[in-house]
């Protein structure tokens, strides 16, 4: 039988979900906010009549978005980059965890302080853009790819990981059966290490997705841009395209449609983490918890 809840619980317990109630409104509201705003008349908007439903809805801001073809190949480019480089993020970082957790690997200690290392410095941007043109990367994909192939923070979960979920006597067992290293890893280690892979993939993910810094500094050609590049034109430097703006001549309406089309590009751009991370949240958590373990 349950012991009955004093007032102070129950105090205790209303004052917890008003805090949690109010956090979540200030995280979700903005979202909320450029969802009304794609979709309402910018003058009202920037009357600030739009606060919490749409003022003169209209789908039109959307229709030029996704009638533009610069969207579509910021979307092709962008998807490319992270299904390749989170492809390569992960094999990468899942061997190095797994071998940097092995007692029997020599150095190993040392190995993993130069991991770390690199964590607290670097050889800055200057150095870095040199080595990539001297390596002839710049203007191509694998200028997006190969230079954050391994993250230091990502291999340190997943060494942690494999020190506390892949017991010592699990590989012994397995090599008195004839098992080598390899046949290790794929058929046994992988299949008991599926969230630490789904971990690692959906923040290899996010980031390639999201990333937009080196496209900025080592692309040039428009053929080439992520998706993120070709949104920050258009809600910094407002150059949309003129297949967005066809149809409008008055000066007036050029403005008033690329206010819309700034909140609609937020919208567009960030579809594909927003419908996905409601679905994948635990396992960020889980990764933070996993980053969190003593090893």
């Amino acid at each position: 039988m349950t012991a009955s809840r004093s007032r102070a619980d129950v105090l205790f317990d209303g004052f917890t979900y008003t805090v949690l109630s109010l956090l979540m409104l200030m995280v979700l509201y903005p979202l909320y906010f450029v969802i009304i705003s794609s979709i309402s008349d910018p003058d009202m908007v920037n009357l600030g009549k739009v606060t919490f439903y749409p003022q003169d809805p209209s789908l039109e801001g959307y229709r030029r978005i996704f009638g533009d073809s610069t969207i579509w190949l910021g979307y092709r480019n962008s998807l490319i980059y992270t299904v390749l480089g989170t492809s390569l993020n992960v094999v990468l970082t899942l061997t190095a965890g797994y071998a940097l957790s092995r007692q029997d690997l020599s150095g190993r200690n040392l190995v993993m302080m130069m991991i770390v290392f690199t964590m607290f410095f670097s050889g800055g941007l200057i150095p870095t853009y040199l080595l990539i043109k001297g390596m002839g990367m710049v203007n191509t994909i694998w200028a997006m790819i190969l230079p954050n192939a391994v993250s230091a923070y990502h291999i340190i979960i997943t060494r942690t990981f494999f020190q506390g979920n892949v017991p010592l006597e699990l590989l012994e067992a397995a090599k008195m059966d004839g098992c080598s290293n390899t046949r290790f890893f794929l058929q046994i280690v992988l299949p008991i290490s599926l969230p630490i892979v789904a971990v690692m993939v959906l923040f290899s993910a996010v980031g390639h997705w999201n990333s937009y810094f080196q496209a900025l500094i080592y692309l040039k050609d428009d053929e080439l841009q992520p998706l993120q590049i070709i949104l920050r034109k258009i809600l910094i430097s407002n150059e949309a395209s003129e297949q967005m703006m066809d149809g409008l001549v008055n000066q007036a309406e050029l403005v008033k449609m690329a206010e819309t089309m700034k909140y609609g590009v937020i919208i567009v751009s960030s579809l594909p983490v927003l419908i996905l991370y409601p679905f994948l949240q635990k396992y960020f958590v889980k990764g933070v918890m996993i980053g969190s373990l003593k090893g």
